[in-house]
């Protein structure tokens, strides 16, 4: 009878820690994957490649073995673990049908106290019983593909690796300065950085007609504020060398 299998543990916070030091340490560990993941067969190893922020769940960036793709997994669907061979308990059972079957032939051997002429029901009564263990064996290789089937049907589709999403912000001052601010995930990648007004324009135009006016219409507005300051600086210049002029004579 084979041994009750254990169910592998999901990570503990030890051993996420454990991880994190060994990618430090420039050694990725391997890990064997359980029955809660998706897109990867029970059992099967790949390496930690990076740890993301656990806030999103699926924070442990691994490689399967045998893949070139790094997807994201949580910590329910790997182990540090590695999970016994399964082939072991499915060997042994051809052996004891094997020998079931010499015994039984043994024995119709050696209890045929009968002639050849007078057979008698008990060769019959082995040789029925020797033809069981073939039947068994016979439907056991018939159940092993349709197992094999109906567990192919079962398998989820490949996961695919997440792309973070994206957002760009746009501000604009009162003094018609204008900055962008760039957030990948959780991550904020671009912070205040300048753009020109003549730029933020041409982006506006390449976008949308409907952002190309609302744009234009923030430009006109900050223009005109411009123009009126240049007027003004104009106006107290003339007037401060008006003075300076007067103090001079």
């Amino acid at each position: 009878m084979p041994l009750p299998r254990t169910k592998p543990q999901p990570l503990s916070d030890s051993e996420i820690q454990q991880i994190a030091t060994d990618l430090a340490g420039g050694r990725p560990p391997m890990v064997w994957f359980t029955a809660a993941a998706v897109g990867v067969p029970e059992g099967r190893s790949g390496k930690v490649i990076a740890l993301g922020d656990p806030a999103d769940g699926d924070f442990l960036q691994i490689r399967p073995t045998g893949s070139k793709d790094v997807l994201s997994f949580s910590p329910t669907e790997v182990t540090l673990t590695k999970p016994p061979r399964a082939a072991a308990g499915a060997a042994a059972q051809p052996k004891s049908t094997t020998r079931k079957e010499s015994a039984v032939t043994q024995s119709s051997s050696v209890t045929s106290p009968a002639p050849a002429s007078a057979p008698t029901p008990k060769p019959l009564t082995s040789a029925a019983e020797a033809s069981e263990p073939d039947s068994a064996a016979k439907g056991a290789a018939k159940q092993v593909p349709a197992a094999s089937a109906a567990k192919a049907a079962k398998a989820p589709a490949a996961r695919k690796p997440k792309a973070p999403e994206v957002t760009v912000t746009l501000t604009g001052t009162a003094d018609g300065e204008w900055s962008v601010d760039v957030v990948s995930g959780k991550k904020r990648t671009v912070r205040g950085l300048p753009v020109a007004s003549s730029a933020v324009a041409q982006a506006a135009k390449i976008l949308h007609p409907e952002v190309a006016e609302v744009v234009a219409g923030i430009l006109d507005t900050l223009r005109g504020a411009q123009e009126a300051k240049v007027q003004q600086l104009q106006a107290e210049l003339a007037e401060a060398r008006r003075l300076l002029e007067e103090l001079s004579d």
